[in-house]
């Protein structure tokens, strides 16, 4: 199951990239009407900059909410790894200290 959190996030995401593939539609719908052969319409123009101008104003109102949002405050990760290399590091001490445990019997054993 999906945490609400993440559900909610990707549901803005979603709503977000509907908008942005509007825009790109109004900026294709724009030059369709530049391109007219009789000349561009003025009211279908106003009317899709003033569409654009709307999904500009809430595409940065999200962009601003974004970078309040902390995705990974509440992720373990770095608190994983560093115990993992903690515990390479302390393997390896041990491997190391067995070693001279080694080498120190075999001298006992030499003499």
């Amino acid at each position: 199951m999906v945490p609400q959190s993440q559900n909610t996030s990707l549901q803005r995401l979603h709503l977000v990239e509907k908008r942005i593939v509007r825009v790109l539609e109004l900026a294709g719908l724009v030059m369709d009407e530049l391109a007219n052969s009789t000349g561009p319409r003025s009211d279908a123009l106003t009317s899709h900059c003033r569409e654009f101008m709307d999904i500009q104003v809430t595409l940065r109102e999200e962009i601003k909410s974004a970078c309040e949002y902390r995705p990974f405050e509440k992720c373990d990760y770095n608190a994983r790894i560093s115990n993992e290399i903690c515990c390479k590091k302390l393997e390896y001490v041990i491997e190391k200290l067995d070693d001279m445990k080694q080498s120190i019997e075999q001298c006992k054993d030499g003499n």
